[in-house]
């Protein structure tokens, strides 16, 4: 009689016995997933964290671009002095309103208006308005600013059209410069939030608005409780998108008003370029701009967190 076991019963550990130890995994293996990303990660360290570093070590120095013959390291005192700056307080509180009016109010609410309106329009409708739309957005930021300066000069289309219309003209470059330049971002930008929100309109599915019009909800209130609440996502990343690109206009600005009349269309990168290059204080003008990065840092960890929360 064979006195010989199963060979499946003799690996079986014992009640009091320790679990197998799992088998040691290759260390090479995530370096082979890893591997990949390494050019990618040395161009992010090249072209993105190497000069960000280096303007954070510039301003704290008093580098300037003429009469100098070294700069010198001067610790906090240009962002102390931005603080005691009138004019950079001026340009903080520009930067703000030029920033609600024609991002988070202008371009976001326009943009989803738009999309909700070519919802329901006709395909030659949905053409036409897309196509105009998308003109203005493709257009490079200097012919877009060209064009609203020739819209709101004095001599301009808009005082020609309020004109034929016997209604009062103005300068509006002169009279509302911050209204003028905010207006003239929406009429650029709205696009892009337009894409966005028809994207996630057509996400959107059609039984749940049928039901609710069926129970008898208006369209406000399909808005308000069915729409917003299921795009809530792209809402917030349309936002944090849409700041952000706010925050760093310069060119349109620049080419419309050059931050005035007296300052009162002057944000923070116009206010950063006349420091920086005009005036040749490139340390001042880099702890201006190193301020901006963080306002942009901030704006992003709000909208991050916001995202976050679930519906």
């Amino acid at each position: 009689m064979s006195t010989a076991t199963d060979p499946g019963l003799e690996k079986r550990p014992g009640p009091g016995a320790a679990p197998p130890r799992p088998a040691a995994r290759s260390p090479r293996v995530p370096l082979l997933r890893v591997l990949p990303l390494a050019p990618a990660v040395v161009l992010l360290l090249l072209f993105l964290a190497g000069p960000i570093a280096y303007c954070a070590y510039i301003a704290f120095t008093d580098l300037q671009l003429t009469g100098q013959a070294e700069d010198s390291f001067v610790g906090f005192e240009n962002f102390t002095t931005a603080f005691g700056d009138d004019a950079f307080l001026n340009a903080v509180w520009l930067t703000l309103v030029f920033t609600v009016i024609s991002a988070l109010v202008g371009q976001n609410t326009l943009g989803l208006a738009l999309a909700a309106l070519m919802q329901r329009a006709s395909k030659p409708v949905r053409t036409l308005v897309g196509g105009i739309v998308i003109t203005a957005w493709v257009l490079p930021e200097v012919v877009a600013g060209f064009l609203l300066y020739a819209f709101f000069r004095r001599e301009g289309t808009l005082n020609a059209v309020l004109d034929w219309l016997h209604l009062p003209t103005q300068n509006w470059l002169f009279t509302l410069p911050i209204l003028a330049v905010s207006f003239a971002n929406v009429w650029r930008g709205t696009a892009f939030s337009m894409l966005v929100y028809s994207a996630a309109l057509n996400e959107i599915p059609k039984e749940i608005t049928e039901a609710a019009e069926v129970d008898g909800a208006g369209g406000w209130r399909r808005l308000w409780h069915i729409t917003l609440p299921m795009i809530r996502r792209s809402i917030g990343t349309n936002l944090m998108l849409i700041t952000l690109q706010t925050l760093s206009v310069f060119g349109l600005i620049w080419v419309m008003t050059r931050g005035g009349p007296g300052g009162r269309s002057q944000t923070l990168p116009l206010f950063m370029y006349e420091e920086a290059f005009q005036k040749s204080m490139i340390g001042y003008g880099t702890a201006v701009a190193l301020l901006l990065l963080v306002v942009g840092s901030l704006f992003s960890v709000v909208y991050l967190r916001l995202l976050r929360t679930e519906v």
